[in-house]
């Protein structure tokens, strides 16, 4: 088992994650000023990436954008607490390919020893995904999108191809061999592995978590691969709709199991213990 996504930076730092949480306050930066008692132009300067903010600002930040203030806090002094994440009982692999200053992550899960395995994301295109893929992997039983974005869905004919894959899941059809669109809450089982669909729209109109859990070890920790709907420290862009996205992310949180392991489109590995926590939009 490999988490190589343990050490990938944060997808969002504290400008993003205020600009976000503008977005859900339905305000505009100077109306967040004002009930803060922040200068106007120090706001602006944090959401450009410069920060000069106290810890009393950053409190006031917190009560008015009704955010998470200890993981707010922590976002600004660069130091996020990530979970050590435990042992899964099957074998999850990361694959983080560089994405703007950030990463974009794909994965494979399957059962420990195999050479096959499930793809979660398809990765930008089948170059940068074969810089990572690991040799062991030799067979492709089927990919499952989370939703149609370039880095996340961009190699999926090349890999579908290579792979021969035969069966391709996905939130929305697509011109692809084998493709099937997924209903939220279908299970499949792939072995020992079982494989449930969740619908979580909000940063695209269809967009799907997974939850992989051992159907030998109902006990053991489960992982959730949730695109762009969670990271460790924020969540995802509302494209399609800021206010259904953090309703997805509030509702797939409070169903799964407190020691979920979440696979993030972007970004470090995390729980759901953790980001209900720390997360600014979840805490």
């Amino acid at each position: 088992m490999s988490f190589l996504a343990s050490t990938a930076p944060l997808e969002d730092e504290l400008g993003d994650v205020l600009e976000k949480g503008l977005h859900f306050a339905g305000l505009t930066s100077d109306a967040v000023a004002a009930r803060s008692g922040i200068p106007a132009g120090k706001l602006r300067d944090a959401l450009d990436y410069r920060y000069d903010l106290t810890g009393p600002e950053l409190a006031r930040l917190a009560a008015v954008l009704k955010l998470n203030e200890v993981g707010l806090a922590a976002l600004a002094q660069g130091a996020y607490p990530l979970p050590k994440v435990g042992a899964l009982p099957f074998c999850l692999q990361v694959l983080s390919m560089p994405h703007g200053i950030g990463c974009a992550n794909a994965y494979l899960v399957g059962e420990a020893g195999s050479s096959s395995a499930m793809l979660f994301d398809a990765g930008p295109d089948l170059r940068r995904m074969q810089e990572v893929w690991p040799r062991r992997c030799t067979r492709v039983s089927a990919v499952f999108l989370t939703h149609a974005e370039t880095e996340h869905a961009g190699g999926l004919r090349e890999i579908a191809r290579q792979y021969a894959v035969e069966t391709v899941f996905s939130p929305e059809a697509l011109p692809v061999a084998g493709n099937e669109v997924v209903g939220d809450g279908r299970e499949w089982e792939c072995g020992e592995l079982r494989v449930r669909a969740i619908s979580t729209p909000g940063h695209a109109k269809a967009h799907f978590c997974y939850f992989v859990q051992s159907r030998g070890a109902r006990q053991g920790q489960a992982v959730v691969i949730c695109g762009d709907l969670i990271f460790a420290g924020s969540i995802g862009g509302g494209y399609f709709c800021w206010k259904t996205l953090r309703a997805s992310a509030r509702r797939l949180v409070d169903s799964l199991p407190a020691n979920t392991v979440i696979a993030p489109g972007h970004g470090p590995l995390t729980t759901i213990a953790n980001e209900l926590k720390y997360n600014p939009f979840l805490g």
